[in-house]
């Protein structure tokens, strides 16, 4: 069955009437909190609960040791909790014949990245009523803001309006990267309650993600010449691609929401003056030059064009670095034809 995230923690009765639980999507920091809570909540009822943590390629490898660890008896207590990472549609065949044999001491909880429609372990949990399904898409800003200012509430620290949204903008939606951000800003802080906005600037991590922007930004305003520049700069470098397009994503999204605004208003200076969280006055101009460029129907398709990439990227990681750049290459040029 399927249930918003939102929603465990309002019944978390339910972790204990099922024992199977799928959690895919881009937020890997959600499916961390989630995870988290269930094995917390088990703990309470069970402190002496086993916690192991295995990898798909494991399972494919050597099915028998799977089946052992799953319905051998537990080293330290009477249940064990089996993490699966990176699970796809491969091991679609243990998962039913486990759910089919119900082993009641076993929680077994697999983390799966982005599944299509139409991917047989993502329409075996929705359908099965033994199982949850929780789709993690990537946290909206009010998520985030309301992440960051528990956070600095909970250790005295205060930062201007200004600063959580230079925080929130830098964390991609991601959960996992501002918490590792915030962790920064309370070893800065220490006994210092109060940063300004250039303190943060300096301690926040800006060299990678800068490059980043600025690729993704010159790509989407079809500037060649310094795409190819900043391209020149970080292709022999270890560079996370997964991490650019879901800036590339972001990017799209907010374009997006920006160019329905657009058609129904004819001041795109108020609509970007309004837009939340806030627009930095120096990238309204290059926002203004995107929005001329692609429209609302090209805007969407790079959405699944972008998803696909992703998909690609991690299921070909020997080759995943030229399908990045092939894609982002014929993006900018596409923007250059726009243009």
């Amino acid at each position: 069955m399927i249930i918003k995230n939102y929603e465990i923690k309002k019944n978390f009765s339910l972790l204990f009437k099922h024992n199977l639980y799928l959690l895919y999507g881009e937020n890997y920091g959600l499916k961390k909190d989630i995870k988290q809570f269930i094995k917390s909540e088990l703990k309470k009822k069970d402190p002496n609960i086993e916690y192991l943590s295995i990898y798909e390629n494991e399972i494919l490898d050597n099915e028998e040791n799977f089946y052992n660890s799953i319905y051998s008896g537990s080293l330290f207590g009477n249940k064990k909790i089996i993490l699966i990472n990176d699970g796809t549609d491969k091991i679609i065949n243990q998962i039913k014949d486990v759910s089919e044999k119900f082993p009641e001491n076993i929680y077994l909880i697999i983390f799966s990245e982005i599944l299509e429609k139409k991917s047989k372990l993502r329409n075996f949990f929705e359908k099965n009523d033994k199982a949850i399904c929780v789709p993690c898409y990537l946290d909206s800003d009010r998520d985030m803001e309301i992440i960051a200012l528990s956070e600095l509430k909970n250790n005295n620290i205060t930062l201007s309006r200004e600063s959580i949204n230079l925080l929130i903008e830098k964390s991609n939606n991601d959960r996992n990267n501002l918490r590792n951000e915030l962790e920064k800003v309370k070893s800065f802080a220490f006994d210092k309650k109060k940063l300004d906005f250039d303190e943060l600037k300096s301690i926040i991590n800006f060299s990678g993600e800068y490059k980043s922007d600025n690729l993704v930004n010159n790509c989407l305003c079809g500037n060649i010449f310094l795409y190819k520049k900043i391209l020149s700069e970080i292709y022999n470098n270890t560079i996370n691609q997964i991490f650019i397009l879901r800036v590339l994503s972001n990017k799209i999204q907010r374009l997006l929401k920006l160019k329905k605004q657009e058609n129904k208003s004819n001041n795109l200076d108020d609509i970007l003056n309004a837009s939340k969280p806030p627009i930095f006055w120096k990238e309204k101009p290059m926002i203004k030059k995107q929005l001329s460029i692609w429209t609302l129907n090209n805007l969407e398709k790079l959405i699944f064009e972008i998803n696909n990439t992703e998909l690609l990227c991690k299921k070909n990681p020997q080759s995943s670095k030229a399908i990045f750049f092939n894609f982002i290459t014929q993006l900018c040029k596409q923007a250059s034809s726009y243009s």
